[in-house]
């Protein structure tokens, strides 16, 4: 099944022309603690296993849409994005799923309080974000389960960021990909702080996309990857329905690191670490070991989001000065 079908089934009857000129909606960036990370169905992002995040509310992606009357124009944080670059060409692509040809030009406008392309999720939160977008442009009263859905068809981790809680991504099983989305979940925990340190706001070298399509076939450690995500899947459910930091913490580093070592088993092997990072890491285990409970989480990038206690932010800022402290 291709793209614009799944599309036509979930707009069946919807308007395919604007309702209204102007709208902004903002979409979290958000953070797996149990990744995504390989796809069954490259077409339609549907993924191999399920997945488990936590959403940042404040950090992520504003877009702003104005219908216009000739081609479209993107910018980012006031760049205008060349017509011929490959963001350019995903987010047209994805707005061509939903509009009459020639019918409705649109000026995008991208505002994101966190780097591109360096392991945060920008993709996932743009993609929400314009997905919300085009659903108060046209009108279409969507649930959120179908914006989730359709989100999925730009980014496949973009269904996790429709929400600004923990959210979980159910890998499904048909081919329509009907049956993959995700949703919120009830756990609430308000003393969980995360915190995104910045090693590297530099476009990683190696698109996730690229990166899980060559894990899938070849790396050696992906044919355990599965069972590690039911595994770890389990646990933090358990984790977050008790607040049992420790288990939560623990379970999400372990999957973190469980991913990129699949990563670098991979043929040429894939290493979205620097030396910087490692240091960090070392740093954590050092201070983990002196009795500070302090884990940290990694997605295909240098950066590390850091998962600690309300009580311990003193000890956090004191250890990384340059740390963005995130409470939700």
């Amino acid at each position: 099944m291709k793209k614009y079908e799944v599309a036509k089934i979930i707009l069946a009857n919807k308007p395919s022309v604007p309702v209204n000129t102007t709208v902004q909606v903002f979409a979290p960036t958000n953070i797996a603690l149990c990744k995504y990370w390989g796809k069954r169905d490259d077409e339609l992002n549907l993924p191999v296993t399920s997945s488990l995040s936590v959403a940042i509310p404040d950090k992520g992606a504003q877009v702003t849409l104005h219908t216009r009357s000739d081609k479209d124009i993107i910018s980012i944080n006031g760049q205008i994005v060349a017509e011929n670059s490959s963001v350019y060409s995903r987010a047209t692509a994805f707005i061509d799923l939903f509009r009459q040809k020639n019918s409705c030009f649109l000026q995008i406008e991208y505002s994101l309080n966190i780097p591109m392309s360096a392991g945060l999720a920008s993709s996932a939160c743009s993609f929400a974000a314009l997905t919300k977008a085009l659903n108060e442009l046209f009108a279409w009263q969507l649930p959120e389960k179908s914006l989730s859905i359709l989100a999925r068809l730009g980014s496949g981790s973009a269904a996790r960021s429709i929400w600004s809680n923990f959210v979980e991504w159910h890998a499904g099983t048909r081919a329509d990909g009907m049956d993959s989305y995700a949703e919120s979940l009830p756990y609430q925990w308000p003393e969980l702080c995360l915190g995104i340190l910045i090693l590297s706001d530099k476009e990683k070298s190696l698109s996730s996309r690229e990166a899980m399509k060559r894990c899938v076939n070849s790396s050696a450690l992906y044919a355990s990857w599965p069972d590690q995500v039911d595994h770890d899947m389990k646990l933090l459910h358990e984790a977050l329905a008790n607040k049992d930091f420790d288990s939560m913490g623990s379970t999400a580093e372990a999957n973190a690191l469980a991913m990129h070592a699949v990563t670098l088993a991979s043929r040429p092997p894939i290493c979205f670490s620097s030396p910087e990072t490692i240091a960090v890491w070392q740093k954590i285990w050092a201070l983990r070991a002196s009795g500070l409970k302090l884990y940290f989480t990694q997605d295909a990038g240098p950066n590390l989001i850091l998962l600690f206690l309300g009580k311990d932010i003193p000890e956090i800022l004191n250890a990384f000065p340059t740390i963005t402290i995130c409470r939700r």
